[in-house]
């Protein structure tokens, strides 16, 4: 019988191990064999696209199986793992299952149970495959269209992305933490003549400085302890796509002078290799800093290669009304996924968005829609759903001149005859012609100290 899934097996006990690759092999299935953790991994990301099984021993000499578990499920969602002891016991079988293993068996007991419990964890990784690819075709790709808002800000970064997608040219995203840039990295090359070919993303500031040489350009077989086998890195998974570089003002000036001879004669050396590669990718950028103000750290000569288009895409506080736009979409997003059927926001809740200075911009309302809903009893979101910030932060300046709302003159009232009061708070509601508990509320809804 020839199924063609591929299998990868960790275990320690040489014998065993080749004896349960043997059984598995007379199966029809590939088993690939590593003696510990360290290889397995090496081998896992060798073959991603393949393996459907991982079958781990639960004790091996470098970790421990609950830990491969929860590294795997991290990093490889769809393969399913079989974990495999010596001394099982319900307990820890119990906390295996519970942590995503599809089964806990112990070795030697029967090897027609591992034969079947290996063929109905292929069937449902190969099932979970089948539903991720058709997933894939039928989610909306990220285009313009999918970055929603009307103000005339985030209209002009728009114009002038569909403008430079159609090209070939080098592109710098510029723009605060959490505005979308990767959004917008994702829209050009969407619209792009190589939307057929990948999109990669990386973020130069998620890996040390030593690791994201070798994750960005690879490196061959032997080019440090532990390279046990080439590896292609990022560039070359993006030839013929496009590769978007995330906070680039993170990258180390050594690596600097490597990607500016990219964006020169598109070829690169891998480490430990003497041969260079030749790529064709398209180079997006993006930063939250003012890279021409760091000349002592960041190249000028890469800098001007990568800014040959420029595109600032705006902060929240320059979008005021499309602060609902996209708490609305957020709430849709998370009805969806929490199973919630909340039907809309309050005006007050409305207003207090519209208020807060959102440093973290358009990911802090997209958490803060998230909490919101997880907290909401109701129907609507109120201003109760709130994290405490907002009823202290100052409203950004934006909101301040731009809100003449009935609740902002409010506001200011108040604070005028609390004022004149002498911050007497018994005296300020005398004059205000309101209870004194009614003037406790507003000056907590209106996040007055």
């Amino acid at each position: 019988m020839q199924n063609h899934t591929t299998l990868l097996l960790i275990d320690d006990e040489n014998n065993l191990r080749q004896v349960l690759a043997r059984v598995l092999e007379l199966e029809g299935y590939h088993v690939l064999q590593a003696k510990n953790t360290r290889e397995g991994f090496e081998l896992l990301e060798n073959h991603a696209d393949e393996v459907e099984v991982v079958l781990s021993d639960v004790k091996l000499p470098d970790d421990n199986g609950l830990n491969i578990l929860r590294r795997v499920k991290e990093k490889y969602p769809l393969p399913e793992v079989i974990l495999m002891t010596a001394y099982g016991t319900i307990q820890d079988g119990v906390s295996a299952m519970k942590q995503g293993a599809f089964d806990y068996l112990t070795k030697g007991d029967n090897d027609e149970q591992l034969i079947v419990t290996v063929a109905r964890a292929a069937d449902k990784a190969r099932l979970r495959k089948r539903v991720a690819e058709l997933e894939k075709q039928v989610e909306p790709k990220n285009t313009l269209d999918t970055i929603i808002g009307r103000t005339s800000a985030l209209k002009q970064a728009k114009e002038l992305t569909a403008r430079v997608a159609v090209t070939d040219s080098t592109v710098l995203l510029e723009g605060e933490t959490g505005v979308g840039k990767e959004l917008f990295a994702q829209a050009i090359h969407s619209a792009s003549p190589r939307r057929s070919k990948p999109f990669v993303a990386v973020n130069c500031s998620a890996f040390p400085r030593d690791l994201l040489e070798s994750e960005i350009f690879g490196y061959k077989k032997g080019a440090f302890t532990g390279a046990m086998a080439d590896k292609k890195g990022l560039f070359e998974e993006a030839n013929g796509g496009t590769i978007f570089l995330d906070e680039i003002g993170e990258m180390p000036p050594e690596l600097q002078a490597k990607l500016l001879r990219v964006l020169e004669t598109q070829t690169f050396t891998k480490l430990g290799d003497t041969k260079p590669i030749k790529v064709n990718v398209r180079i997006v950028a993006a930063t939250n800093r003012d890279l021409q103000a760091e000349a002592n750290h960041f190249r000028p000569d890469l800098y001007y290669r990568l800014s040959v288009f420029k595109i600032r895409v705006p902060t929240l506080r320059e979008r005021q009304t499309d602060i609902p736009l996209l708490a609305q979409h957020f709430l849709l997003l998370y009805n969806a996924k929490m199973n919630r059927r909340l039907l809309g926001m309050s005006e007050e809740f409305i207003q207090k968005l519209k208020n807060y200075p959102w440093k973290g911009n358009i990911r802090e309302l997209k958490n803060v829609i998230e909490r919101a809903v997880i907290l909401a009893d109701e129907e609507r979101l109120t201003p109760e759903h709130l994290p405490s910030e907002f009823w202290t932060a100052a409203p950004s300046p934006e909101a301040a001149e731009s809100d003449t709302s009935l609740s902002r003159i409010e506001r200011n009232h108040i604070l005028k005859i609390l004022e004149q009061s002498g911050g007497n708070k018994t005296e300020a509601a005398r004059r205000l012609h309101i209870g004194l508990t009614t003037l406790y509320r507003k000056l907590q809804e209106y996040g007055i100290s």
